[in-house]
């Protein structure tokens, strides 16, 4: 069994598959990338988490994630700060233990209003300058802080970067190693979207791909909406078009919250998810 050869299990698909089990399940449908995630790492440690990478002979796609650093000036905001210098760290480091091609790409998510706060102009503005503060650092490292647009009903909790649009003007005032996530689950009903996605591969800021769909009805938790690529909503082919025309040639990420896919054994996920890839996203693929 073999995948396309850009596709990147995200580690979200497969919830709560620890890191050895995720990759376990990754290797053996054929996949030769991983989109890693925080929580997994921390549960068994960097050193240990960056031996099963290294061993694995699998590429790294991205870590997720850090960001949410809307909050106003003090030790919260401080303590989230450092908290995304340390995911700087590992994204490095894991990014250093994988195949070659291994991508040291840091998924950011901006963050919701704080408690109690109605001012979304001042959260925007507390995310330009955290990222403005933390360019430097990931510069030093060699990772590209990717900065990513969530659907607007998640503005008010997850992250005041709503649009593309928005997420591309993030990158270009906050210095070179910023750029952005293109989510198919967060940006395909913008009706902007095309041109943003040429215009982040003209200025080359398109740091990451990843593919879902939406479903229809929406679960109670709307976080959970995400369907594997072809069951719901999005039109793949053109997305998908309009990412290759700007330039983009690294992994491509399927990143599922779905309570009914993560309830299913992780092997035959990881196969569905693949297949699923190869037959909606790959034909699209220069």
């Amino acid at each position: 069994m073999s995948a396309h050869p850009r596709f990147s299990l995200n580690q979200a698909t497969v919830k709560y598959a620890s890191l050895a089990e995720a990759i376990d399940v990754t290797k053996a449908a054929g996949i030769e990338s991983i989109g890693v995630w925080r929580e997994p790492v921390a549960d068994i440690g960097l050193d240990a988490a960056t031996r099963l990478i290294a061993d694995s002979g699998l590429r790294v796609s991205s870590l997720c994630r850090a960001g949410f650093f809307t909050t106003p000036e003090g030790q919260e905001r401080m303590a989230a700060l450092d908290d995304n210098r340390r995911a700087i760290d590992e994204t490095a480091a894991l990014a250093a233990a994988g195949a070659a091609g291994s991508a040291a790409v840091l998924v950011l998510v901006a963050g919701g209003l704080p408690a109690g706060s109605r001012d979304l102009k001042g959260a925007r503005e507390r995310v330009r300058d955290a990222l403005g503060a933390l360019e430097p650092f990931a510069a030093s490292a060699g990772v590209t802080l990717a900065v990513e647009a969530l659907h607007p009903m998640f503005a008010a909790d997850r992250a005041v970067v709503s649009t593309l649009g928005q997420a591309i003007d993030l990158a270009v005032d906050a210095g070179p190693s910023v750029g952005v996530v293109v989510d198919t689950y967060h940006v395909w009903w913008d009706p902007d979207v095309f041109e943003q996605i040429e215009r982040a591969g003209r200025l080359g800021r398109i740091a990451s791909y990843q593919v879902c769909d939406w479903l229809t009805p929406l679960p109670a938790d709307v976080l959970l909406g995400r369907g594997v690529p072809g069951d719901g909503h999005i039109d793949f082919g053109g997305l998908t078009r309009a990412v290759e025309d700007a330039g983009y040639t690294g992994d491509i990420e399927c990143e599922i919250f779905n309570a009914d896919v993560w309830s299913r054994p992780y092997a035959e996920v990881a196969c569905e998810v693949s297949a699923a890839f190869t037959r909606v996203v790959a034909p699209e693929l220069l």
